[in-house]
């Protein structure tokens, strides 16, 4: 009997031991494919291997297990990773966990299911997201408001909003597009598309649109919105049942004094803005900095803030990156105005000396919300037409970082934030 419990004991230890783990690094000098490798965890993620997320080690590296289908797809895929003994995997955990380090080792649960809210037709490089999920082998479902109407989101844990245009004014274009062809085509479709929903008005649909998708958040879901998809949902929600669309957009006046009448209380991020009321202007409102910044291309840079690991790891989750300076990048919604970022709203990257966050994230009800200013972090000055970004140029961008970031956070067993 003694000798069939040692024997128990020698084989556990053995395991203990000797099984291994997929050690895959994220700092700069480390890792040659900063954003396969999202793939990569994502991947056994949802071949239900266990993972755990190495906050502010190593560049947030991931911590995997063993797992030879893992090891091939590395390989594969051209992500740096090490396999290494059950034993080594133990110190690191150890000096994670040390009072003294602000790090932490989160356990990754579940892959996250993931829709892109953008209309069908659009190409994988009209989008940063739909771009990066596509090179990270990350997949998705594209939706667009007919799924959003008839409740298909609450298929989805996490959802991204393409660059569209809540307020129904079709991205303010009317000045420099209104004789375009795409132009014409997309207000024609929108308005096809809503009347087939049942709207008199593109603006109306978008409200409920809004409305279905502020609900799903409020519900538990995590959302992400880049460029003007930030500040136009936001109009959005303040502007329920009031008409802020002048004629060309949707055949009859605004109503008058409507500035008046937004509501800031139903809004996710933004308060105290001021609409462009001047149809033929590129720009919804003041919460977007582009007209407002005197930064030359050279020196435009924002810095993500440093939150504490073991209390605060969501805002720790986003800020994961190779670098604290990130080169900045411009959209139509470039970044917000400080003024009018709700205090209840996390900075997670500003520029400090232009007074601007370029990178925010919240809570609404039981779900979360992040907002990234910007159209392409590697595409400066993003135009109608420009050719698309290769991310095979660009495989260790840290401004992409921060999108996948979001993609995988949802994954994560979260502990009760301090701050």
């Amino acid at each position: 009997m003694k000798k069939y419990i040692y024997l128990l004991a020698f084989l556990f230890f053995s395991n203990t031991l000797w099984a291994s783990f997929i050690y895959v690094p994220m700092s700069h000098d480390n890792q040659k494919n900063h954003l396969k490798a999202y793939g990569i965890v994502y991947y056994a993620l949802q071949n239900g291997l266990k993972a755990k997320w190495l906050l502010n080690y190593d560049g947030g590296a991931f911590l995997i297990e063993n797992n030879k289908d893992v090891v091939n797809e590395c390989k594969i895929r051209g992500v740096s990773y090490q396999e290494i003994s059950s034993a080594k995997s133990q110190l690191i955990l150890e000096e994670i966990s040390s009072p003294s380090k602000n790090q932490e080792a989160v356990t990754l649960e579940k892959a996250p299911k993931i829709a892109v809210y953008s209309p069908k037709d659009k190409m994988p490089w009209d989008d940063a997201v739909t771009m990066v999920l596509t090179y990270a082998e990350i997949p998705f479902d594209v939706i667009y408001d007919e799924e959003v109407l008839n409740d298909k989101l609450l298929l989805y844990e996490w959802l991204h909003l393409h660059h569209e245009d809540f307020t129904g004014q079709y991205g303010r274009f009317y000045g420099a597009f209104r004789t375009a062809p795409w132009y014409i085509k997309q207000k024609k479709d929108a308005e096809a598309l809503a009347t087939k929903l049942g709207y008199s008005k593109v603006s109306e649909a978008k409200r409920d649109v809004s409305l279905k998708i502020r609900d799903y958040v409020v519900g538990g879901g995590f959302m992400f919105a880049m460029c003007s998809a930030t500040d136009s949902f936001d109009i959005a929600l303040s502007a329920d049942g009031v008409d802020i669309c002048e004629t060309m957009f949707d055949g009859d006046p605004s109503e008058p004094n409507y500035q008046s009448k937004l509501d800031f209380n139903k809004t996710f991020a933004f308060t105290d803005f001021e609409l462009i009321r001047n149809p033929t202007t590129y720009e919804f409102s003041s919460i977007d900095m582009t007209g407002k910044r005197r930064i030359r291309q050279e020196s435009d840079y924002f810095v993500l803030k440093e939150f504490s690991a073991k209390w605060d790891q969501v805002p720790t989750m986003l800020c994961q990156n190779h670098t604290q300076v990130v080169k900045a990048f411009m959209g139509q919604t470039t970044s917000f105005d400080r003024r009018n970022v709700k205090s209840t709203v996390m900075v997670l990257g500003e520029n400090t000396t232009n007074s601007e966050a370029r990178y925010i994230h919240g809570t609404k009800g039981k779900g979360m919300f992040t907002f990234y200013g910007g159209h392409d972090p590697e595409d400066y000055r993003h135009r109608v037409g420009d050719p698309k970004t290769e991310l095979d140029l660009h495989p260790t961008s840290p401004g992409y970082r921060l999108i996948l970031n979001n993609v995988l956070f949802p994954a994560a067993k979260k502990k009760k934030q301090k701050t």
